[in-house]
């Protein structure tokens, strides 16, 4: 997996190495395209993914991936770039 904001395959959230599963940080079909080009993935173990902790159960948990991801992005694109390929700013509010 390309992924700007990890190097290891190892649980972004708790570090476990078992049973990752890839996550595309930004959804819907557009997003889906652009984490891929963009690199906006990390992996999640089962419960940090799809589990009752999970990013698709936590908006707490989703926010802070989007955050970190917009963050990274910026920093090697820009604020502009961001907002024109994903058209909502996750930082500011």
């Amino acid at each position: 997996m390309d992924s700007i904001l990890q190097d290891e395959k190892k649980c972004y959230i708790c570090g476990r190495v078992r049973n990752l599963q890839s996550h595309h940080i930004m959804f819907g079909n557009p997003g889906r395209k652009n984490s891929e080009l963009y690199g906006l993935k990390v992996w999640l173990c089962a419960d940090h993914h799809t589990g009752n902790i999970g990013v698709h159960h936590d908006i707490n948990l989703d926010r802070y991936l989007k955050r970190i991801a917009q963050t990274e992005f910026e920093r090697r694109y820009s604020r502009d770039k961001w907002m024109e390929v994903f058209g909502r700013n996750y930082l500011d509010g």
